[in-house]
């Protein structure tokens, strides 16, 4: 028996975005890998996922944005993470994200951009890296 921690992520769609095909994916190449997911689902507000993310205790908070809202959502999750002392936590961000918006990003405190076409390996290994060096 294994005495290592499960890694817990919240995957969220924040806003208006109704296509969760990816976030699917990713979700499950990371149960595959032994990571416990928690889905959020669709149309959820940055304080549903503020509060999913601290009452269900993650790791990691991955947000996947198609919808180009990215640089309004990401953001206030980041800061109502701040607010409510969360702000240790592992925040991602997948779907179509501008190059010229990942720096912005990254300096918010997003830690891994992700955008169409990388490899669910890739996303799994940045999560276990990063997470350890957390711990």
């Amino acid at each position: 028996m294994s005495s290592e921690k499960v890694i817990r992520v919240l995957l969220a769609k924040p806003g208006l975005d109704g296509h969760d095909r990816g976030a699917k994916v990713v979700a499950r190449a990371l149960r595959e890998a032994g990571m416990e997911v928690i889905y959020t689902g669709l149309h959820q507000t940055p304080e549903q996922i503020v509060e999913a993310a601290i009452q269900e205790d993650v790791d990691v908070v991955g947000l996947s944005i198609l919808s180009g809202a990215h640089m309004a959502l990401v953001p206030r999750v980041i800061e109502l993470l701040k607010k409510e002392g969360a702000d240790d936590l592992l925040v991602t961000v997948g779907g179509i994200i501008p190059e010229d918006d990942i720096p912005k990003l990254e300096a918010i405190g997003v830690k891994g951009v992700f955008g169409p076409g990388t490899s669910t390996v890739d996303i799994v290994k940045f999560i276990r890296e990063n997470v350890s060096q957390r711990n």
